[in-house]
């Protein structure tokens, strides 16, 4: 079985996610679209495809099933519907639109004519993920008690003029952005609900532009901190986030994870499960391990262990690789859902509109600085 794929925006990620996407077995890229034809005869020929710049055309393509759409945020949602109403299936960039109304119209659409319509919030394809997951849902760290996600990401290839500071445009940052991180903690954690945001504009410019954001987030055992500030050059890009438990606590680098270090009081039976899911990792005791089992106070509650421990898992070089792999398992999960829609998919299109109400309500919400 074939799966074509029409590329709508020829951009630097696309050509990104393309190179992951043709990695699935029997997917073929057969159609490009963008306003500026040189980038879309550029992209197009590498993979022997169609050039178009009228989108109309495009969607009236009947090779065409299934439309990626990489393009700014403020396009989603009217290069989604129309590619919904053409009968085509629907992979978009995040977000799923400007507003939560436009995101719910989108899967109205989808569902009326069993079409696939998902945004891709790739956080959960991670193998970090389902680790993370599985030390939270075995409580192998205890109960969960806050957690954090610190962005300091860089602004040097974005000038004054680029779409990303244009609200009207990109959503902001909580939208733009953010949308990936109150996925990413949902699915560890449940649903959440907003208690603040903050907006911070950059001084001692005459346009608007709000560079940094935070938001904090109740979840039904703890709260959890986001903060995002694109402020920073390039070479000190850097995002770390943190979930602290009872037990200890798991550290995540990079925004798209690749290294993580846990450190905690385990009993030996947590140590083993740890060790067989973070293959190869590197691992310091930190106290002398006792033949008698071990035991400590907190939370006015006795912890029974027997190894205080640091566990190292990962590499940053990993990160291109990781990402890439991301993209391919989460076009396999979507393609097996069309062909099968008993299919139980990692993320659907609930995703893509409960991670934008989120992001909604803390940009409304927002206390403006």
């Amino acid at each position: 079985m074939k799966l074509n794929i029409g590329i709508v925006g020829a951009g630097n990620f696309a050509a990104f996610a393309v190179a992951a996407f043709m990695k699935v077995p029997g997917v073929e890229i057969v159609a490009v679209t963008d306003i500026i034809e040189a980038a879309a005869a550029r992209l197009a020929k590498e993979m022997n495809a169609l050039t178009y710049t009228d989108y109309t055309l495009f969607l009236a393509d009947k090779n065409i099933d299934l439309v990626y759409i990489a393009t700014p945020p403020s396009l989603h949602y009217q290069q989604s519907k129309l590619a919904l109403l053409a009968g085509k299936h629907v992979i978009c960039e995040k977000p799923a639109a400007l507003n939560v109304a436009d995101a719910e119209q989108l899967v109205a659409i989808a569902k009326a004519s069993s079409l696939l319509y998902v945004v891709n919030l790739m956080q959960r394809y991670n193998p970090l993920f389902a680790i993370v997951k599985n030390v939270i849902d075995q409580k192998i760290l205890g109960n969960f008690l806050h957690g954090f996600f610190e962005n300091y990401a860089s602004d040097e290839n974005l000038d004054m003029q680029h779409w990303f500071w244009d609200a009207a445009k990109s959503g902001g940052i909580f939208i733009e952005h953010g949308v990936h991180f109150f996925d990413l903690f949902a699915g560890w954690l449940g649903d959440g609900k907003l208690l603040n945001a903050i907006t911070i504009q950059r001084p001692g410019i005459k346009q608007t532009i709000v560079d940094r954001v935070q938001a904090i987030i109740a979840y039904e055992k703890g709260i959890v901190n986001f903060y995002h500030g694109f402020d920073q050059p390039k070479i000190l890009d850097r995002q770390e986030m943190r979930l602290q438990f009872e037990h200890g606590e798991i550290t995540l680098y990079e925004w798209i994870p690749v290294r993580m270090r846990l450190h905690g009081l385990l009993k030996n039976e947590q140590l083993e499960n740890l060790q067989a899911m973070l293959q190869p990792c590197e691992i310091v005791y930190h106290d002398k391990i006792s033949p008698a089992v071990q035991k400590v106070n907190g939370r006015f509650t006795d912890i029974i262990f027997d190894a205080h421990v640091t566990i190292e898992y990962g590499n940053n070089s990993d990160k291109q690789n990781r990402y890439q792999q991301m993209l391919t398992a989460m076009l396999d999960d979507q393609w097996s859902w069309i062909k099968d829609h008993a299919h139980y998919r990692i993320i659907d299109e609930t995703n893509a509109v409960q991670s934008l109400l989120m992001a909604e309500q803390a940009q409304s919400m927002a206390i403006k600085m």
